[in-house]
């Protein structure tokens, strides 16, 4: 039951060229910045990264688009990385994008052992292109296909040597779900404790979908875009 590994590099040894991997995260918040960094330094090639976004140029995934590591984005939002441009303008990159909601619920239904289901989203749109539609009471659906990979990154806030983990606000967003949706899912946390220190009814993920932990080292957990308000100056909401 003991999961712990000694850290990211000893995470990823099985790791090999054309995978997919699922990289938790919602912009640079709650992303794994080790197993990125690991799989950089490993340098595995023709892979595909399954992520809500592509990281900004120099950190997240764009160091893995910088390495020419990653083959395919399947993505929601990538309006903050050139070099991500510069690669599916000249063909180095492919790239399939997904509304938001759509990415979150293919994974989910991965996880769920369900292969494919119906959305609104997307129809009449070049998202539907090539895709199996229907009708349900006089709405028009998509069919879309369920995500899994071979490796999940995740990234938690606290987690114990079972497993069990425990996300801290927008760390949440694609963690959890992305924890349930591939063959070998491994864990990096800030804090790292002993079995029963964790409150059961707190746990998001249970251990039984990690299968590997390590306590992360060196967070950046850099933002975007930082937005200040001068001071003295009301919110921009009142």
């Amino acid at each position: 039951m003991d999961k712990r590994i000694a850290g990211p590099d000893e995470a990823i040894a099985k790791l090999r060229d054309g995978m997919t991997i699922l990289c938790g995260g919602f912009g640079l918040c709650g992303i794994p910045e080790n197993l990125i960094a690991a799989v950089r330094r490993k340098g595995t090639k023709e892979l595909t990264m399954v992520s809500n976004n592509a990281g900004v140029d120099d950190f997240g995934i764009g160091l893995l688009l910088q390495n020419k590591q990653v083959k395919k984005m399947i993505s929601t939002y990538v309006g903050e990385n050139k070099l991500f441009e510069q690669l599916v303008l000249s063909g180095e990159l492919q790239v399939e994008l997904n509304p938001q909601g759509t990415l979150a619920e293919r994974l989910r239904a991965g996880g769920a052992g369900i292969p494919a289901f119906y959305t609104p989203t997307g129809y009449g749109t070049m998202v539907a292109e090539g895709k199996e539609t229907r009708e349900f009471d006089g709405r028009h659906y998509v069919l879309e296909r369920a995500l899994r990979g071979d490796f999940a990154f995740i990234k938690a806030w606290k987690g114990d040597r079972w497993g069990n983990l425990i996300y801290r606000k927008t760390a949440r967003n694609f963690n959890p779900m992305m924890a349930t949706a591939a063959d070998y899912v491994i864990a990096e946390v800030e804090v790292l404790v002993e079995p029963g220190e964790l409150p059961a009814d707190q746990v998001h993920t249970p251990g039984i979908f990690v299968d590997a932990i390590f306590k992360g080292a060196n967070y950046q957990k850099r933002i975007e875009k930082r937005t200040v308000r001068k001071v003295g100056q009301a919110p921009a909401c009142l």
